[in-house]
């Protein structure tokens, strides 16, 4: 059975149940002739990718892990994912999609497996982690399955979740390959932080857990040096890092006219000065702290604001906007991806919220399309952190302490009443992502670090020596799970 779901492909429902996936994926890989016969070149690699989120969600971990399949494949490698189904940021499965069975289809040239999950309504700190076990539970299976029959050169997992490491290193392990771990934000260590999830005496061991597991991958890559520098701290070695930092499209993503009919929609007039936030709504960002600011800045008519997404925390916050009668904040749903542009050129002053616990952990995802468009900024942020050293140091917008609504109405307020500063952050804002955060030059270099990983990994067997980088005490898994 087969229906159209996601960009450019069919999504194939497998009757198999979850201990069987392993067999039926075997059984559609050794009919269709893929194995053994494709002529590669010599740069060419087989890729299998493993991580929760993937296209057609755009915004967060889902955008960038499936920018870099789709980057990948269109490089001429061939590309496997194991994923779910999308729903994130809505938290509910999108549609054409089930969270209830298993699924392939073909997305830009990747095959592309969806697994079981269950998605919560209400994503407490339980409930986020039986969610994310119910991922690594199911994907299990079909990891090990490829692992066997597609024989990848390299196993690439994102994180979030690391509930699914062991999985990915099993699967890396069977097929002789090595392990890259790719962290898009320390999931363990934020949920601890930000109070999700509350461990108590057991935090410390927990932190050693994920040490340990850190430990099992060939190389580890991060997105900010900031972070990078903290999986040094977790007992990364140093060499085994590797700064690889989220991108912009520039070629999309450009700074544009603002288009007066989107800004109607957002709540904003002309000649009013739109303050805008896109993007999730959930613990990490601690948006009521907008709303702080917006009652601050009731007495300025012509400041708007506009909230832009979805999450958990978006119900709370809508209420409490009504509750405090403010009249000029609006929230809007998620837009689509093609309008995404329009939607970033809109905004006169955009906002980078984060929680004070949250720093250092996640760098906020919607900062590298905010500099593309070349718009300014206003974070919250400490100084010494990265998203600090960003939007102050590159001189692409205003950074307030978190968690200071004062602060944040201040900066606000300072940028609202100075349109030939807001040109200037704005256009330094461009310069910033022309120079550092352009997805060809970022990709390429991550192409060519995989590259060599895989040809150290495969002189080292060669040899008869542990592949590079990897304890010398290897655990083999047994064949039954494979």
């Amino acid at each position: 059975m087969s229906r159209t779901g996601g960009r450019g492909g069919n999504i194939e429902a497998c009757p198999a149940s979850p201990g069987q996936v392993p067999t039926a994926c075997r059984a559609h890989d050794a009919g269709s002739g893929e194995q053994g016969t494709r002529s590669r070149s010599e740069r060419s690699l087989r890729i299998l990718l493993h991580g929760i989120n993937y296209h057609p969600e755009t915004t967060s971990t889902g955008r960038y892990t499936g920018e870099m399949g789709r980057w990948l494949a269109s490089r001429g490698h061939e590309v496997r994912v194991v994923t779910a189904p999308p729903y994130y940021p809505l938290w509910r499965v999108g549609k054409g999609y089930s969270g209830g069975r298993y699924a392939r289809e073909v997305l830009d040239g990747a095959l592309v497996w969806r697994c079981p999950l269950w998605v919560p309504r209400r994503p407490s700190g339980k409930a986020r982690i039986a969610h994310l076990a119910s991922f690594a539970s199911s994907s299990a299976p079909v990891m090990l399955g490829q692992a066997r029959i597609f024989r990848p050169d390299v196993v690439v997992m994102v994180e979030p979740t690391l509930l699914c490491l062991p999985h990915s290193w099993a699967a890396a392990r069977a097929a002789g390959a090595p392990l890259w771990v790719h962290v898009q934000d320390f999931e363990l260590e934020a949920a601890l932080g930000l109070g999700i999830m509350r461990a108590g005496a057991a935090r410390g061991a927990f932190r050693a857990a994920e040490g340990g597991l850190f430990s099992l991958a060939d190389r580890v890559s991060t997105i900010s040096e900031a972070m990078r520098r903290r999986l040094v701290e977790k007992g990364v070695p140093e060499e085994r890092t590797f700064l690889m930092p989220n991108w912009a499209d520039l070629g999309r993503v450009r700074p544009a006219r603002p288009d007066e009919g989107v800004r109607r929609v957002l709540g904003a007039s002309p000649g009013d000065v739109l303050v805008l936030y896109a993007g999730s709504m959930g613990e990490k960002q601690g948006l009521g702290l907008v709303l702080d600011a917006a009652q601050r800045l009731r007495g300025r008519p012509e400041v708007r604001f506009a909230l832009v997404g979805a999450g958990p925390a978006r119900a709370a916050l809508e209420k409490a906007a009504r509750g405090r009668g403010l009249r000029n904040v609006r929230f809007c749903d998620v837009w689509p991806e093609e309008d995404l542009p329009r939607l970033l050129a809109a905004g006169d002053i955009h906002l980078v919220v984060q929680r004070r616990e949250a720093a250092d952990l996640v760098m906020p995802s919607k900062l590298t399309n905010i500099l593309a468009a070349g718009r300014p900024a206003v974070a919250t942020a400490a100084p010494g952190t990265e998203l600090h050293r960003v939007v102050a140091g590159g001189g692409c917008g205003l950074v307030v302490p978190p968690e200071d609504a004062a602060a944040l109405a201040r900066g606000i307020a300072d940028l609202a009443g100075d349109a030939a500063l807001r040109e200037r952050l704005g256009a330094a804002a461009r310069r910033y992502a022309e120079e550092r955060l352009d997805r060809e030059g970022i990709l390429s270099r991550f192409e060519a670090e995989l590259a060599r990983l895989v040809a150290g990994c495969s002189r080292g067997r060669s040899r008869g020596a542990r592949p590079s980088g990897r304890a010398a005490n290897v655990v083999r898994v047994p064949r039954r799970l494979v």
